[in-house]
């Protein structure tokens, strides 16, 4: 299968590259420059050197493949960015038999003890321009798939890393996000390259998918597994405004529990099933 892929020199995308390439898929990525373009041919790919948000441009990129996957993530202007893939792709992919991928993110369901697909979004602010673009797209005539990753991890990068390096107290204690008590649902990279290849293959894959290993945790258990004897200490939410901002803060507060079954339903069964397990492995592992 040729598959476009955009965002492939990123977290989620380079592991998506890897893990294509090597199922024998041919896949092209979409760069904006000489040296991304090097980067990912020497990982296999051919580059396609250009803009997504050049529509007449994508659009003939996106004609010459069999399907495409967006993980593109800009940290200016994404709104308006993401808009241009899919008003793009609803014009070239509509009424064929081509798989659109987009990604999205757990958040979008805000807090939730039990979070599944068809559950009522509550995303906060700092997301919540994703759900009329996602909504456009399911409603359209396009064979479209949205990725909703929980919290992911793995190759010693991913928000992990903010409570593994959190700030710590003199005596060595973490101080937690918040009180520490909301969970995250999780999702190794490399388990998460898997599932958007079966987005990409399986028929049934249509609509929403959330991508958790189905064992959420607490960010408290992550920061005491991480501290061992010197502990943690919590921080009040004024505190983790002051941290992170308000947005960014607001979604790292929530408290979501997802199983992802609905992944598992299509076959998909994570090789990392907690990320406790991997706590005590070097960065580089997990």
């Amino acid at each position: 299968m040729r598959i476009l892929l955009t965002g492939s020199t990123g977290y989620i995308g380079s592991a998506l590259l890897e893990r294509l390439v090597a199922s024998g898929h041919e896949v092209v990525a979409v760069v904006r420059t000489p040296g991304a373009a090097a980067q990912v041919h020497a990982r296999g790919a051919l580059a396609a050197q250009g803009d997504v948000t050049d529509r007449a441009w994508f659009a003939e990129q996106l004609d010459a493949a069999d399907a495409a996957v967006h993980t593109a993530a800009p940290s200016d202007g994404a709104p308006a960015f993401n808009t241009a893939v899919v008003d793009t792709v609803i014009a070239a992919y509509s009424h064929t038999d081509k798989r659109f991928v987009l990604t999205s993110g757990v958040w979008v369901w805000g807090s939730g003890a039990e979070i599944v697909e068809t559950a009522p979004l509550s995303a906060p602010e700092l997301v919540a321009w994703r759900v009329a673009i996602e909504e456009r797209l399911l409603a359209s005539h396009v064979d479209a798939t949205v990725l909703a990753p929980g919290v992911v991890y793995g190759r010693g990068r991913g928000l992990l890393n903010l409570i593994v390096d959190g700030p710590r107290t003199p005596d060595g204690a973490i101080r937690l996000i918040g009180d520490g008590e909301q969970h995250w649902s999780w999702v190794h990279v490399d388990d998460l390259a898997r599932l958007y290849e079966l987005a990409l293959t399986t028929p049934a894959a249509r609509g929403r998918i959330i991508a958790s290993d189905g064992a959420p945790t607490t960010v408290r258990e992550i920061g005491e597994r991480v501290a061992a004897r010197a502990g943690v200490v919590a921080a009040t939410a004024e505190d983790t405004y002051e941290r992170f901002g308000v947005a960014f803060a607001d979604a790292l507060l929530l408290d979501q529990q997802a199983t992802g079954a609905r992944a598992r339903a299509l076959g998909w069964i994570p090789e990392h099933s907690s990320v406790l397990d991997e706590i005590a492995l070097p960065a580089s592992v997990w």
